[in-house]
């Protein structure tokens, strides 16, 4: 991912530290899918989440104009953390208990990790907040288990046009999918308002939790489509 201009007057000097416990995660700036990707493993494996994943949703919010504007950003330099991304990737942990939130696991975010689904939308996204249109955001969420199979980047993104980095790439081997695969994170980002579900019930639920690309919901519907996933 990549950040666009965004001037203010209330800007600050440096980014933000990172929040207590992001240390335990792989965190490579500007590859946000890959470390989403491997925070879903290992929260797998550590048991904060089911072994299967199956608590686990990857979520890749842009939009047409890739350039989508999220708050309490690390990589901003404003006073608000106020950040615009092409694209940005985070993951939420549906909780058994219905008493308790969902969880986003955000790694590019100054909010606690994780943060509560409603804090982090009233927080970061801001839906009550005017956005003029090429701004409105779109959510492609994705069933952690399947992302984790079909999921595939060589990172060529991230390559200007003369093949230099734009950013220093993570240092362990590029993710490729089971069936071989060696790059579709365009697919993941490529959405449209026009696609999304226009209501939420269990064809989205489904699509979601049995497509490789998951289901794209609108940004007023995003917490409503979680509390409809069944427990």
């Amino acid at each position: 991912m990549a950040t666009l201009n965004l001037e203010s007057s209330s800007s600050s000097s440096t980014p933000v530290a990172a929040p207590l416990g992001i240390a335990r995660f792989q965190h490579t700036p500007y590859y946000c899918e890959e470390n989403i990707y491997l925070l879903c493993k290992k929260l797998s494996e550590d048991g904060t989440a089911k072994p299967d994943g199956s608590d686990l949703f990857v979520v890749f919010i842009s939009n047409e104009k890739n350039q989508i504007p999220l708050w309490h950003q690390r990589a901003s330099h404003r006073a608000d953390g106020v950040i615009l991304w092409d694209y940005h990737v985070i993951c939420v942990q549906r909780r058994k208990e219905t008493s308790l939130p969902d969880l986003v696991w955000d790694l590019d975010s100054n909010l606690p990790i994780p943060s509560p689904l409603p804090t982090y939308v009233a927080e970061t996204i801001r839906p009550s907040f005017q956005l003029f249109s090429e701004f409105q955001r779109v959510f492609r969420i994705v069933h952690a288990p399947i992302f984790l199979k079909s999921f595939a980047s060589d990172r060529r993104h991230m390559k200007d046009p003369s093949g230099n980095w734009t950013a220093t790439p993570p240092s362990y081997d590029v993710i490729t999918a089971e069936d071989g695969t060696a790059h579709n994170l365009n697919e993941y980002m490529a959405m449209s308002s026009l696609d999304v579900v226009k209501s939420i019930g269990a064809d989205a639920v489904d699509t979601a939790l049995t497509q490789k690309l998951g289901v794209l919901v609108g940004e007023s519907k995003l917490e409503e489509f979680f509390s409809q996933i069944p427990l």
